[in-house]
C-alpha cells in the first residue's frame, strides 16, 4: 500500500535525525548490543532483583501489549501482559500479570529484595504492588495501600526498611509504606507547592538519602535538606543558576556521586544534575514548536558549609535522558532528546551517542561522547545497571497507545545492551575477577570483611576500589535509590594462589549511608570493574 506524503515526510525526517546522530561526533568507545528483537512490551519501569532478573513494565491501558497472559488470566477486554521478568542469564522472558494501571507510578526494593511498587493511573491510584524475587512469582496487589492517589511521585529506601513516597501530581505532601496505625495518613510537604509552576516542572522529584538519615529533595531548580520524621526543611540550597526546571515534564536527570567512606565517615555528599527544558517548552511543543533541551549540568557538594552549584556544559544538549552510575564511579548519561519535553509526541530529534561523564576529571575534560545505537530512545525510556556492568536499555514508547505503524517514533520493543569500554577484551588482563565469596557475600554494619580476587595481570595495589552500588527502581528519567559507595579497605594482600590477592573492606557504617538490602559489590582496578557480587547488608 502507497505511504502518503505526510507519512514519508515522517520516515525521511526519522532517517535524518537517525544519520545526523550517528556521525563520528568525536565519538570514543562503548558497544551495544540487541539482547530481545521483542520483549513483548515496552519498558516505561525497570527494577533488576537481586536474582538477576529485571522486571518491566508499562501501562494497562495502553491496548493489546505483544506478549500474551497465561491462559485465565485476562483484564476486561485484553488478555495480553503488561509486566515481564527477563531472566538475565538465559535471556528468557516470563508474563506477568499486574491487575490495576501502573502509569506513570514509583517504586523501591525492600531490605528483603521485594519489589514494592506505588501507585498509578485510575484505579491504580492508590495501590501498592509487591513483586517476590523468586522463579515463578507475581505481583500481589494491596488495594488502598496508600493514603493518597500518587502519580509521577518519587519513592526511596529508609534506614529503618519503609519507603517514603513523595508528591505526585497535585500532591504536596509525602507518606510511608507500609501503613502502619501511627502513619496510615500523608503530612504536608509545602516545599512541593512552592515549587510547582504552571507547567508543573516538579513531578518525580530527585531524591536521596543523606548521612545524618535526612532526606535531600530537588525539585524544579530547587532543592532543600529535610527531616521526614519531624516534617522540617532542615537546609535550603540555592537556586540552580539559570533557574529553568529540571523536572518532568521539563524532564533533566541527576544522581548522587560516589560516597568515599573513610574511617567510618562520609567525606562529602555531592549531587549532579543534567539536561531539561527551558519552562515554556511544555506548551511550544503542544503548539508545535520544539525547544532546544537544556545542555547544562549543575554540580553542588551539599555537605560544603556553603554550597554552591556549578554549572557545566555538556557535548549536546538532553532531556528525557537517564543518568546511571557505573561500578567504577563514572556515569553513564544515555537515552532522550534535543529538544522537545516529556509527554505524548513532544520530543524531537533523538540522542542516540550515550556520553560517559567522569566526575573527578578537571572541568572541561569530564564528558566524554560514546559510540551511538541506532535505536531511538524517547519518552518512556529505562535503563538498570547489571551485575556484569553492562547497562541494560529498553523502552520509549511516546503515544498514549501502542503504535507499531506508520509514526514518528513507533513503540519500541528491542532491548539493547551498552557496554562501556571498561568490558572490552582489551583491559583483560586489567580486569579483577572475584573469586570468594562467589555471591551472596553478608555484611554487618562497620564490620570488617575479606574479598578474594585475581588480577591476569601486575596489579597496581594503589589503584584497587572496592565499590558498592544499589539496584535502582528507573522511570521517567530517573533512578530511584541509586548510590554508589567506595568503601573503606586497607591494601590488598597477595595470596597462596597465582595473581591472587585479598582485600578486606569495611562495610558503611550505618543505614543512613546504606540502607539495609542488597547491592552489588565490585572490586575495581585501574577504573576496570570486575563482575559483581550480590551482597546484603543488614
Amino acid at each position: 500500500m502507497a505511504l502518503s506524503l505526510s507519512t514519508l515526510n515522517q520516515h525521511l525526517l526519522l532517517f535524518l535525525f537517525i544519520s545526523y546522530q550517528s556521525l563520528p561526533c568525536s565519538a570514543a568507545g562503548g558497544s551495544w548490543s540487541l539482547l530481545l528483537e521483542n520483549a513483548g512490551i515496552s519498558a516505561m519501569h525497570m527494577q533488576l532483583l537481586p536474582n538477576d532478573r529485571v522486571i518491566m513494565f508499562d501501562r494497562t491501558n495502553f491496548g493489546t501489549s505483544n506478549i500474551m497472559l497465561p491462559k485465565g488470566k485476562c483484564l476486561p477486554g485484553d488478555c495480553s501482559a503488561h509486566s515481564i521478568e527477563y531472566d538475565v542469564a538465559t535471556k528468557g522472558i516470563r508474563p506477568l500479570f499486574v491487575q490495576t494501571d501502573t502509569w506513570c507510578s514509583s517504586g523501591s526494593l525492600t531490605p528483603d529484595g521485594h519489589l514494592v511498587q506505588t501507585g498509578g493511573w485510575g484505579p491504580g491510584y492508590k495501590v501498592v504492588r509487591v513483586y517476590k524475587s523468586c522463579h515463578d512469582c507475581d505481583w500481589e496487589e494491596i488495594a488502598n495501600g496508600l493514603a493518597e492517589e500518587r502519580w509521577y511521585a518519587t519513592n526511596h529506601l529508609l534506614p529503618d526498611g519503609r519507603q517514603i513516597v513523595i508528591g505526585g501530581r497535585d500532591k504536596f505532601n509525602y507518606e510511608f509504606v507500609p501503613k502502619t496505625p501511627e502513619t496510615d495518613h500523608a503530612i504536608d510537604l509545602p516545599f512541593l507547592a512552592q515549587t510547582s509552576d504552571k507547567f508543573e516542572n516538579n513531578l518525580y522529584p530527585f531524591t536521596f538519602l543523606y548521612p545524618d538519615g535526612n532526606i535531600v529533595i530537588f525539585a524544579n531548580n530547587r532543592a532543600i535538606l529535610f527531616d521526614y520524621l519531624k516534617n522540617q526543611v532542615i537546609n535550603t540550597y540555592p537556586t540552580m543558576p539559570g533557574g529553568e526546571p529540571r523536572n518532568y515534564p521539563s524532564t533533566g536527570s541527576a544522581v548522587l556521586l560516589p560516597l568515599h567512606i573513610e574511617n567510618g565517615v562520609v567525606k562529602s555528599f555531592e549531587v549532579v544534575v543534567c539536561g531539561g527544558a527551558p519552562e515554556t517548552s511544555f506548551v511550544n511543543a503542544l503548539n508545535g514548536k520544539f525547544d532546544d533541551g537544556l545542555d547544562t549540568c549543575g554540580r553542588i557538594v551539599l555537605s560544603d558549609s556553603k554550597p554552591e552549584w556549578v554549572m557545566e556544559a555538556m557535548p549536546m544538549a538532553r532531556v528525557m535522558g537517564d543518568m546511571v552510575m557505573l561500578p567504577n564511579g563514572h556515569v553513564l548519561l544515555i537515552n532522550g532528546a534535543l529538544s522537545g519535553v516529556a509527554g505524548w509526541d513532544l520530543g524531537r530529534n533523538p540522542v542516540l551517542h550515550p556520553v560517559i561523564y567522569r566526575p573527578d576529571n578537571k572541568i572541561g575534560t569530564r564528558f566524554e561522547v560514546q559510540n551511538p545505537s541506532d535505536i531511538p530512545r524517547m519518552y518512556h525510556s529505562t535503563v538498570v545497571l547489571l551485575r556484569d556492568g553492562s547497562v541494560f536499555v529498553a523502552g520509549s514508547n511516546p503515544h498514549e497507545k501502542y503504535e507499531f505503524g506508520d509514526v514518528l517514533f513507533p513503540t519500541e520493543l528491542r532491548v539493547e545492551s551498552f557496554s562501556p569500554d571498561y568490558l572490552d577484551q582489551t583491559y583483560a588482563d586489567v580486569r579483577p575477577e572475584i573469586t570468594l565469596p562467589e555471591n551472596n557475600l553478608v555484611m554487618q554494619y562497620g564490620k570488617p570483611v575479606d574479598i578474594s580476587f585475581t588480577v591476569a595481570g601486575p596489579l597496581d595495589p594503589n589503584m584497587v576500589l572496592v565499590t558498592m552500588v544499589s539496584p535502582s527502581f528507573t522511570t521517567h528519567s530517573f533512578s530511584m535509590n541509586q548510590r554508589l559507595l567506595v568503601l573503606d579497605h586497607a591494601r590488598p594482600i597477595k595470596g597462596a594462589g597465582k595473581n591472587t590477592y585479598t582485600v578486606s573492606v569495611t562495610a558503611p557504617p550505618s543505614g543512613n549511608v546504606a540502607p539495609s538490602g542488597y547491592y552489588m559489590v565490585f572490586v575495581v582496578h585501574k577504573d576496570i570493574p570486575s563482575q559483581g557480587t550480590w551482597a546484603k547488608i543488614q
